[in-house]
């Protein structure tokens, strides 16, 4: 299988999804934000199953799952998993099946979208928006 060609719409709507999901996630709070993105990310691990590259497929469910269990502590090994995933994205995206067959571009969009939220957790995280309830209590309404 070859990779699909891209447009500009294939680098542009994942980035604008992870600057999306960055800013919908400063508003999780602490430790829901650590706990629910250490679920996605270990739930993440088994969406390229039967996705072209036979028994090989299965090897990156167990890793994700052990990075998973270490990501319920650590903002970084989500990070590292989120690297880990845009690398097995772009394999996929090079010589395997796309995540969605009704779109080619999908796994490269996925490696964008990865790449793009791994430094965030790998940096811990921090807020970028306040919660507005959050706001309300510290000015003492």
């Amino acid at each position: 299988m070859h990779p699909a060609p891209l447009a500009a719409i294939d680098y542009i709507g994942p980035a604008l999804g992870a600057l999306l999901f960055v800013a919908v996630m400063s508003l999780v709070a602490e430790p829901t934000r650590r706990t629910l993105n250490a679920i996605i990310l270990a739930g993440a691990s088994g969406v390229y199953l039967s996705g072209g590259f036979g028994l090989w497929e299965l090897t990156y469910p167990v890793i994700g799952a052990a990075i998973g269990f270490r990501a319920l502590r650590s903002y970084r090994w989500i990070g590292v998993g989120w690297l880990i995933h845009a690398g097995w994205d772009i394999a996929h995206h090079m010589w395997g099946n796309p995540i969605w067959p009704f779109m080619p571009s999908s796994a490269f969009g996925c490696m964008i979208f990865d790449s793009m939220i791994a430094p965030w957790f790998l940096a811990g995280a921090p807020s970028f928006l306040k919660r507005p309830h959050a706001a309300m209590r510290a000015a003492g309404a």
